[in-house]
């Protein structure tokens, strides 16, 4: 598969104006010193800009990006390795059947605000997650949860079934500590007990952050002021990284890696995620509600000329919504392999008028508008014809997750665990399997890594099988930076862009080693 004359063009334009930026900043050694201030500084790009502050408030994963871990707390902190560490919580204790987890909690810790952050706090915080009009994305993890205060700096969490996941649901950005009066205004104005503030919110351009004097590590903290920058364009994020307006670009636009790899004035480092690309499919919507007509599609997909096209090789094939190296991962992209003679007998067999008329909506990331052409492309070549809408991030939120408007969409969900959402009778997929919900209730109750592990496998199947959605691809996330900038996170379980561990180091070190396309770091 080749990419069209239009992407060509367009990667084509950006190298120029790339070439011209080199050409005029002056990049020697006495211009690239940095003074004291800007040595406490880091500007950072985004490719989506938040539409709030609160991650409890939006599925965006762009909120986590700027505000989790930096803004916000919470009891447990994910690592790049995705192992569990104290953050709020200085330690706990599981129960022997693992049905609850006591927590001792940080003294002294306090909000934004000048509140106290405690036992009362934590209960606050997970109730309202899972109170009857909670706008949590993840409501339905936290409503069987019952909390529980024998003190002010000690909290019991109980679940009704066994939890093994629940240190990482508890350090994930929809489990932040809030403080009950600063609550329903933290879309705009957020109060956290993290060590960064806002100082300033450009509407549409950029958002400020400054290091919180009061916070309890403040003195540790090498970088004391952030600026994230919001460029959804994939020439004008080269255009800014070689203009020096930008440090770094964690998930950068994928095209325009190869030139910065060859710089030693840059660092690229190729993270692997929890992440899932996917066609996403309405299934609640004639014709998608038949399954030969979404196995047409699944079978009309090349995933590997997807990834070669929409993500420069930065990918890894998926079969179902789960990907390598978690826990109970089968291999099921041989489910549906792409067949384009199969697509077009599945079509004949469902009776449908050909050509099929779909709408396909896009959100506005490079991978998804890139990705969108090479699909209709594809689909077009069996019968079916898709109309390509470009839709802006708020649109997609409030239309196709909100309103499931939609008959096809292209979306990365980077949740790092969430097969769940397929038990979810109300979710945008519209999915009805009422044998997917009692054998996701099984792997909820189950505690023994061993047997919950052949019920995950069980579980990817079924959805293969059910071709809920068309499973494209893990992405793997790449971050351009500064040769000099450090604490950069190799991995990425989550979507974080976490102040607290970077740093500049002397102008004069090395860069990072870049990694290979299509290759872990």
């Amino acid at each position: 598969m080749t990419i069209d004359r239009r992407q060509w063009l367009a990667s084509t334009a950006a190298a120029a104006t790339a070439t011209a930026l080199t050409s005029l900043w002056p990049w020697g050694a006495a211009a690239q010193a940095r003074s004291a201030a800007q040595q406490q500084h880091v500007n950072l790009a985004m490719a989506l800009e938040p539409p709030v502050l609160d991650p409890t408030a939006s599925a965006a994963a762009a909120i986590g990006e700027v505000v989790h871990y930096n803004l916000f707390e919470t009891l447990t902190k994910i690592q790049p390795d995705g192992s569990i560490t104290p953050l709020l919580a200085e330690r706990w204790e599981a129960s022997a059947d693992g049905h609850s987890y006591t927590f001792h909690l940080r003294r002294g810790v306090q909000f934004h605000n000048g509140q106290p952050f405690n036992a009362d706090t934590v209960r606050f915080s997970l109730e309202r997650a899972a109170s009857a009009n909670s706008t949590n994305k993840d409501k339905a993890s936290f409503a069987p949860l019952r909390i529980s205060t024998p003190d002010a700096h000690t909290v019991t969490i109980h679940s009704p079934e066994a939890e093994p996941g629940l240190l990482f649901t508890l350090g994930q950005a929809t489990a932040i500590m809030v403080e009950p009066s600063s609550a329903d205004s933290n879309a705009t104005a957020p109060v956290g007990t993290g060590p960064y503030v806002v100082k300033q919110w450009r509407k549409g351009s950029s958002i400020r952050l400054e290091a919180w004097p009061q916070w309890r590590d403040a003195e540790q903290l090498r970088i004391r002021s952030a600026t994230f920058r919001f460029i959804p364009d994939a020439g004008a994020q080269t255009a800014a990284l070689l203009a020096g307006d930008v440090d770094a670009f964690p998930r950068v636009n994928s095209r325009s890696v190869a030139q910065f790899a060859a710089d030693k004035r840059f660092q690229v480092v190729v993270s692997g995620s929890r992440a899932k690309t996917i066609l996403a499919m309405n299934n609640s919507r004639a014709p998608l509600n038949d399954l030969r007509v979404r196995q047409a599609i699944a079978a009309a997909i090349d995933r590997q000329a997807l990834i070669t096209a929409a993500a420069d090789g930065y990918g890894v094939p998926i079969g179902s919504h789960y990907v390598p190296q978690a826990l109970g991962y089968v291999d099921t992209t041989a489910v549906h392999p792409h067949d384009p003679a199969k697509a077009k007998e599945l079509l004949q067999a469902s009776g449908l008028k050909l050509p099929l008329r779909l709408k396909m909506t896009l959100p506005p990331t490079p991978y998804a508008r890139q990705g969108g052409e090479v699909v209709a492309a594809l689909l077009a070549q069996v019968g079916i014809q898709v109309q390509l809408i470009n839709v802006e991030w708020a649109q997609w939120l409030s239309g196709t997750y909100g309103e499931k408007d939609y008959d096809l969409s292209l979306i990365s969900h980077v949740e790092p665990f969430d097969l769940g959402n397929y038990a979810k009778t109300d979710y945008y997929w519209g999915y009805q399997s009422p044998e997917f919900q009692a054998l996701y209730q099984r792997i909820q109750s189950t505690a023994n890594p061993e047997e919950r592990a052949e019920l995950l496998a069980q579980a990817q199947q079924l959805l293969a099988q059910d071709c809920v959605n068309v499973f494209l691809y893990q992405p793997q996330w790449v971050t351009v930076a500064r040769a000099n900038l450090r604490g950069l996170w190799e991995d990425m379980p989550i979507a974080v862009n976490d102040l607290t561990a970077l740093y500049w180091a002397d102008e004069a070190s090395a860069p990072a080693a870049a990694s290979a396309p299509g290759t872990q770091p």
